[in-house]
């Protein structure tokens, strides 16, 4: 069970040591608490008087032996006791995939690890609208945009290791997951070439998790029994477009829109036929969330207004996507009728 509280003002003693506590602290004042310490069972390591009376005591699991009297006087008192972890050991990083963009999508480690993180490097397509409720860490902008890097890839890496080797449990987070086009390999060869721990938390890719927001499957049965991801950022050879052609199934481009026309009309010289099912979905479970549907022949044409961020599906599970939305569409009109004729 999960309680919000307005903390504001309110007294809290975090009772843990040093180390293991450092994070609950900085999580209970940036919920605006009073916060106390106490450090040892035995009333070592507080500076100044305790409340004679907190609001709440947050036990952090330490290992210490000797807190559960304390903790049961507090129980006895009326004072609500919440049990917090203990913090992480320090100096290492953690490359966490943040999805598609929405926190619903992020998963259970990479909450725990953003609860954890002294400081967040994070992109512009991860969930960071969010990130003030979810850490308390110090948060750093290392966005990229097509055509603009604020930061570029080589001082993220450095950014990342600098902090770890200073002491911070580091929080890499990334769109999507760090191993599909995330350049998640890289991160991770920079910290064990400085000797830096580091792991990797998977993310809900953008190539299964888009499409399927704009209700279009990557695989069906006796329609796709395979797909494809692609990088758009740069064109494809003629070979690569062969390929792609030739392999069936469905193909999804991720960050497509800059390269739509070559891709299009690479596949149809390659043989694909000009009436293949297109989708964009642009701005995947984020405001605005679009999806423009045409064919190959015409997909330039249509998608002429299209911007990235945005998901390209090619393939047959295109027409199911649109088979499925007229029958809900048909459902939705006479859910509609039934209430109108019930209301007259």
């Amino acid at each position: 069970m999960q309680l919000s509280i307005d903390l504001t003002g309110r007294d809290v003693l975090v009772a843990g040591s040093d180390h293991a506590a450092r994070q609950a602290v900085r999580r209970y004042q940036a919920a605006g608490a009073v916060v106390y310490r106490l450090s040892t069972p035995q009333g070592a390591g507080h500076d100044g008087p305790l409340p004679e009376r907190p609001f709440l005591v947050a036990a952090v699991d330490d290992g210490q032996p000797g807190w559960e009297p304390l903790l049961d006087r507090c129980r006895a008192a009326g004072i609500p006791v919440a049990v917090e972890p203990a913090a992480g050991p320090v100096g290492h990083v953690t490359l966490v995939g943040g999805g598609p963009g929405t926190t619903e999508l992020l998963t259970v480690g990479a909450i725990k690890a953003l609860r954890d993180a002294d400081v967040v490097f994070y992109d512009r397509l991860a969930p960071c609208q969010d990130l003030p409720q979810l850490t308390s860490a110090e948060l750093v902008d290392v966005g990229k945009k097509p055509g603009h890097h604020k930061v570029g890839q080589a001082d993220i890496e450095k950014l990342m290791v600098e902090s770890a080797l200073a002491g911070n449990n580091v929080v890499r987070l990334k769109g999507g997951d760090p191993y599909v086009f995330g350049r998640g390999g890289e991160e991770v060869a920079s910290c064990v070439a400085a000797g830096v721990p580091v792991r990797v938390i998977s993310g809900v890719t953008s190539a299964i998790s888009v499409p399927a927001a704009a209700g279009i499957p990557v695989t069906h049965r006796e329609v796709s029994h395979m797909f494809t991801v692609v990088s758009g950022h740069a064109p494809l050879t003629e070979k690569e477009h062969q390929h792609l052609a030739g392999l069936g199934g469905t193909i999804v481009v991720l960050m497509g829109i800059g390269t739509l026309h070559q891709l299009a009309a690479g596949l149809r010289r390659a043989g694909m036929r000009t009436d293949m099912p297109m989708a964009v979905v642009e701005r995947g479970y984020r405001p605005g969330q679009r999806t423009t549907i045409a064919d190959l022949g015409s997909i330039t044409t249509a998608a002429a207004g299209c911007s990235n961020p945005a998901v390209l599906v090619i393939g047959e599970v295109v027409r199911v996507a649109e088979a499925n939305r007229g029958h809900a569409e048909a459902a939705a009109d006479l859910d509609r009728l039934a209430a109108s004729l019930l209301g007259s």
